[in-house]
């Protein structure tokens, strides 16, 4: 069996860090995802998913994530069952986050570095400050000859 999702939104409010009686950190936020296509009236339409994590995808996602930014979360999709006020069942769909990744390049607080992604090298990657520069030397491509007609790999 397989439940795996990919979602990329920007949040629609700011991650909530909670802690249960026993200490876990989770977080839940909502993404706003514009889907693919326009509806009969010309809009794009989107749709707001909700999303909770656990542990240190929790603290990751309330430390650097804030509303607007653009987020890739990558997990499972979840169906809860629940009673309301009135004692009326009710179900609700949400994605629970094994992975958030930024989806954009905004900066961290300090104005230096990139904040790290979750789950990154040690040390992570940081963009160089004036952006990608070509590989000396030319475009960093070669020629193939044709030689024989044969792909090299």
């Amino acid at each position: 069996m397989l439940n795996k999702i990919f979602i990329m939104g920007r949040l629609t409010r700011d991650p909530e860090l909670r802690r249960t009686q026993s200490g876990t950190a989770v977080t839940s936020f909502s993404l706003a995802v514009d889907r693919d296509y326009k509806s009969q009236s010309g809009e794009k339409e989107t749709d707001f998913i909700d999303v909770v994590a656990w542990r240190a995808t929790a603290e990751f996602a309330a430390k650097y994530f804030t509303k607007g930014r653009m987020a890739v979360v990558e997990g499972r999709l979840q169906i809860r069952d629940w009673k309301d006020k009135d004692g009326n069942n009710r179900r609700s769909a949400e994605v629970v986050a094994d992975n958030i990744y930024f989806g954009d390049s905004k900066r961290d607080s300090s104005g230096g570095d990139y904040a790290p992604a979750y789950g990154a090298p040690a040390g992570g990657y940081t963009a160089p400050a004036g952006g990608y520069a070509a590989p000396m030397g030319g475009s960093g491509f070669a020629e193939i000859g044709e030689e024989d007609g044969e792909l090299p790999f």
